[in-house]
């Protein structure tokens, strides 16, 4: 009798070991879950970025205004017939220099 309680409570405790730190135990699952948490984090931001860059895509492909406001705001360019006006900030140092 004395050794089937023995060999009872050996069970128990490597059942109670898997559960805890072996593979598949509880330690295991919950890295697994934040790892999971963490992707569909990454991905909501990967999606809500393509969701911008396919706008502009349609944007720049269905008409002049997205691609003429484009070419205005990162190359510089003008229309025929306009003037550009460019304004410089003079730097501090020179600014206390012509009081």
């Amino acid at each position: 009798m004395r050794w089937l309680l023995t060999l009872l409570l050996f069970l128990v405790g490597a059942l109670q070991y898997r559960l805890w730190w072996g593979e598949g135990s509880l330690a295991e699952r919950y890295r697994l879950q934040e790892q999971v948490d963490d992707q569909m984090r990454i991905n909501a931001e990967l999606r809500a970025r393509n969701a911008v860059l396919e706008r502009e895509v349609l944007e720049l492909q269905t008409g002049n205004k997205g691609l003429e406001q484009r070419a205005r705001e990162e190359l510089g360019l003008v229309k025929d017939g306009e003037t550009f006006y460019q304004l410089v900030e003079q730097p501090e140092t020179e600014r206390e220099s012509n009081r």
